[in-house]
């Protein structure tokens, strides 16, 4: 099953480069809702233990990896059906490149996911460093191509200290006299005895590189110009997708290091980060203006409460791995809805975009609630996964971090309403359509075509829609299959005594 769901979208992604730019461009779109719907329908299958196991020990799905599945294959399924409408609009842009990478970038991240090897691990993380920068660049502004640049560096440099920090675990097996494979299980097997300063040598490396990955201050330099310069859907699935991904293996080597007898060095550097990673966040949303690098700093934000649920340990557990649910699923009504706003205006900062609800008042409306979705309000799911945290933090004592916690949270809520407000409410400002478009429309309607006003579609509003449904549903009823499987992935993760 591994083997299958890893090819597929590579398979789809060498069909959308098959044909010369040009002639694919109308039909180059739909493989995308093809592939999301055949590979949620493997992914379910997986999940059931339906269908062949992997030809390979190297692949396998840990309980955390099967709730990361999930969460992915449901967000990439609602992204591919809002890629034909987005494509729609921009059909002045070759799309090959962008289309062929979108494919294959689904293909590497069930790689990170069924990769139980951290070697494979590792270059399936750095797989999706390579196929998304294309995405970002998809645009061809002088502001794309230097967000690009940054996210590249900024991402090898991080890469690079995680593949130090696996040769360091693999060293601190050496160190002791022991060999055995490169696994999550065969680590975990041989973890008591092994060396304890390389050991913690190796998960800094590690969390600085995964770290990175994620966005997790101060390593998020990257995600403010990635995300504001990327497409909406780039950005839900970078914020949905890969961040979920990293996670899953820093979790992974963290689980590693804790069976090392690590778990209190490793708790205390998670804490510290994402407390840190909140604070950075809050900062910066204070005063933004640019709605989409508001997501990214969200996103910062977000990571910082992955990595303080992680590191509280046992009791907040089951919400830490909920809120990688209910966070993915989130960001992608935010990106996509933003990215229709976007389009509607021309512009990213407030000093344009107001009024958002009469002009575009569906997509307006969804960013409106996946506002108050992601800053923890009820009745939505991140609201049940971050108290969940809450009340981790307190069962285990800690209360001065619980504290910090939820002031963290009040100071987030009240900056990021001040941009989400703004940009939704008052009477929309006049503008020519003319701002709305590309520069190749745009140069279109000099010449003397009348230029087109942006409208809200099905394929662009229904996407936002249907997530925006399901985070309300995880925030009113979580159904069982779904319970049980975050309560395993918890399970797997805590440290008995």
């Amino acid at each position: 099953m591994a083997e299958l769901m890893i090819l597929l979208p590579l398979v789809m992604a060498a069909l959308a480069l098959a044909f010369p730019p040009g002639r694919g461009r109308p039909w180059r779109p739909w493989l995308f809702p093809v592939l999301g719907s055949l590979h949620l329908a493997l992914a379910l299958c997986a999940l059931a233990g339906v269908g062949p196991g992997s030809a390979f020990g190297w692949f396998a799905l840990d309980p955390p990896g099967r709730l990361v599945l999930l969460q992915v294959s449901v967000l990439y399924l609602f992204c591919s059906f809002y890629v034909v409408g987005y494509l729609k609009t921009r059909m002045e842009s070759p799309n090959r490149i962008f289309c062929a990478c979108l494919l294959a970038f689904l293909g590497v991240m069930d790689l990170v996911i069924w990769s139980q090897h951290l070697g494979v691990m590792w270059v399936a993380i750095e797989g999706t460093t390579l196929l998304t920068a294309p995405l970002i660049y998809f645009k061809r502004t002088r502001e794309s191509i230097e967000a690009t640049w940054k996210y590249l560096l900024v991402g090898s440099v991080g890469i690079a200290m995680a593949l130090l920090g696996t040769f360091f675990l693999a060293y601190s097996m050496i160190h002791v006299g022991l060999d055995a494979p490169l696994t999550v299980a065969g680590l975990k097997a041989v973890a008591p005895p092994l060396s304890r300063p390389w050991v913690q040598a190796a998960f800094v490396l590690l969390l600085v590189g995964y770290g990175t990955k994620m966005g997790l201050a101060p390593m998020h330099t990257w995600k403010p110009d990635a995300y504001g310069e990327a497409s909406g859907v780039v950005g839900a699935m970078l914020a949905g997708g890969v961040t979920s991904c990293a996670f899953l293996a820093l979790l992974r080597v963290t689980h590693i290091c804790q069976a090392a007898g690590q778990g209190v060095f490793t708790a205390r550097l998670l804490l510290f980060l994402g407390l840190f990673s909140m604070a950075v966040a809050a900062v910066f949303m204070a005063a933004q203006r640019d709605f989409k690098r508001l997501l990214a700093y969200s996103s910062v934000e977000h990571m910082g409460i992955l990595a303080l649920g992680l590191g509280l340990g046992n009791t907040a557990l089951f919400g830490t791995m909920l809120h990688v649910i209910t966070n993915g699923l989130t960001k992608g009504v935010l990106f996509l809805s933003a990215g229709n706003i976007h389009r509607a205006f021309g512009s990213k900062s407030t000093d344009q975009v107001r009024g958002a609800l009469r002009r575009v008042p569906v997509s307006a409306a969804l960013f409106f609630l996946g506002f108050l979705a992601i800053t923890g309000s009820p009745p939505f799911g991140p609201f049940v996964s971050e108290f969940a945290i809450l009340r981790g933090a307190f069962g285990a004592g800690q209360f001065a971090v619980g504290g910090a916690f939820l002031v963290l949270l009040l100071v987030v809520f009240v900056g990021m309403s001040r941009t989400v407000l703004r940009a939704v409410q008052g009477r929309a400002p006049a503008m020519s359509a003319m701002s709305a478009l590309s520069p190749t429309d745009a140069a279109g309607a000099v010449s003397g075509q009348q230029a087109p006003r942006y409208r809200e579609g099905l394929l662009t509003i229904g996407p936002p829609l249907m997530l925006m449904l399901l985070v309300l549903l995880l925030g009113l009823y979580i159904p069982a299959p779904l319970a049980e499987l975050v309560q395993d992935a918890a399970r797997y993760l805590e440290v008995r005594p």
